[in-house]
């Protein structure tokens, strides 16, 4: 698996879309958009290497992320967390997260901490929904449940012309 991320704008909301894709480099496959589960033993790899894996045309799974607007100067943010677990049989979990108004490590933040607390609460791991985001990850990190817990995140503002302003995150699958 590899994480990417694009924005694209463009008078049609379509086309931002697209171009947004070709940002991130996946345009040219046929995506399929799957739910958050991270395969057991799944490797991540650099987006270079996973897309040289992948050939136009091609049926590719991914958790997509996507958020788009039109209205001039709004923030819009889209953001893939990710939760590994230590022990390589157990499997972990992606999450999707699009917003208005937040900043990219604050909407980062939130899908890592919305993937990270999926995964917790799958191998009884016990913390305080109502602590903050740090804190919950020093309890996950004390446990040894949880090895890695990171984020992808694509944030932009639509310009004053108020041009479609697509952002997407992915993490997109490579199946051998």
């Amino acid at each position: 698996m590899f994480f990417t991320k694009g924005v694209g704008k463009h008078k049609e909301r379509l086309e931002s879309f697209e171009l947004a894709l070709r940002d991130a480099g996946i345009e040219k496959y046929n995506l399929v958009r799957v739910s958050s589960i991270l395969p057991p033993g799944c490797k991540v790899v650099s987006r270079e290497a996973g897309l040289r894996e992948l050939s136009p045309g091609q049926i590719v799974h991914c958790v997509l992320s996507d958020n788009s607007s039109n209205e001039p100067m709004r923030l819009i943010a889209t953001s893939i967390g990710c939760a590994i677990p230590a022990e390589k049989k157990q499997y972990g979990y992606l999450s999707e997260h699009h917003s208005f108004g937040e900043t990219e490590e604050r909407a980062g933040d939130y899908a890592e901490d919305l993937a990270a607390c999926m995964l917790a609460t799958t191998l009884g791991i016990e913390f305080d929904v109502n602590k903050n985001y740090d804190e919950r990850k020093e309890v996950w990190k004390m446990s040894d449940k949880i090895v890695k817990t990171t984020n992808v995140t694509q944030s932009a503002i639509v310009g004053k012309q108020g041009l479609w302003t697509t952002v997407i995150a992915a993490a997109v699958f490579i199946v051998d």
